[in-house]
């Protein structure tokens, strides 16, 4: 295969899913990583690509943002383990804030059924899989939904949340690194976000991997806000030693 074509065929993969990583595209056109690295610096020239940690995003990207369900099936069997791993955050009693987000749906659905916390969501999926606690105090903030995330945002939801002093915040974010900070596709979104971290004393970021190194339109803070980040182990160990000598813990689940 020319290097043009195998290009092309690049382009067409990070386009239908939205992103691509050089050892998976090395593997796949059995190259070395290196001549991936040549073909996504060339994508990246032509304006085709954005070149983001382990590889590329189609360019324009900074503000997609794929719908709940989509989101839900990525990296799936990672965010079950970082939700388990988040378990041992939960204070024995107290409150807790749960951001909105697929892994943080997935740590509502670890939530014991004996538990005695109070929780505070704007998430809608976070909110119907506690529901059924009996021991559980649970407070639904809301706002206006936004449809592709089921989360609401705007100046209720900010005014509820400049009201609270939560115990630990659960946070969940669409990318983060340490020099673009954490970010989201939408402003509205952003702005619930930085509340919610204001809002808690204790910030637990609930984030897979693959969200390592991607930047998106809205930033709503930075790692440094974070006293806990918990991941998985594609988060490789050098990377994880970086986070920490700025002074995150990290957990690899």
């Amino acid at each position: 295969m020319y290097a043009a074509e195998r290009q092309q065929e690049i382009l067409r993969l990070a386009r239908d899913s939205g992103r691509v990583d050089v050892l998976s595209l090395a593997e796949e056109f059995q190259v070395t990583a290196e001549t991936v690295r040549r073909d996504l610096k060339a994508l990246d020239r032509a304006g085709l690509v954005r070149r983001v940690h382990g590889g590329a995003i189609p360019a324009g990207r900074l503000d997609f943002e794929p719908d709940l369900a989509e989101r839900d099936t990525v990296a799936a069997d990672e965010k079950d383990r970082i939700a388990r791993a988040a378990l041992a955050e939960l204070p024995d009693d107290g409150s807790v804030i749960l951001d909105a987000g697929t892994t943080a749906a997935r740590l509502a659905a670890e939530f014991p059924l004996e538990s005695d916390v109070t929780v505070v969501t704007h998430g809608l999926p976070v909110a119907a899989r506690l529901a059924d606690h009996p021991g559980l105090t649970l407070h639904l903030v809301g706002g206006r939904i936004r449809h592709r995330t089921r989360a609401a945002v705007d100046d209720w939801a900010l005014r509820a949340y400049r009201e609270i002093n939560a115990d630990v915040l659960f946070l969940a974010t669409n990318g983060f690194s340490l020099e673009g900070g954490l970010t989201t596709p939408d402003l509205a979104e952003a702005a619930v976000k930085r509340a919610v971290i204001r809002a808690a004393r204790r910030v637990v970021l609930i984030a897979d991997s693959s969200k390592f190194g991607q930047q998106h339109f809205a930033r709503f803070g930075d790692l440094s806000d974070v006293d806990v980040l918990i991941t998985d182990t594609g988060l490789s160990p050098e990377n994880a030693l970086a986070i920490e000598r700025a002074g995150t813990e990290v957990v690899r689940a």
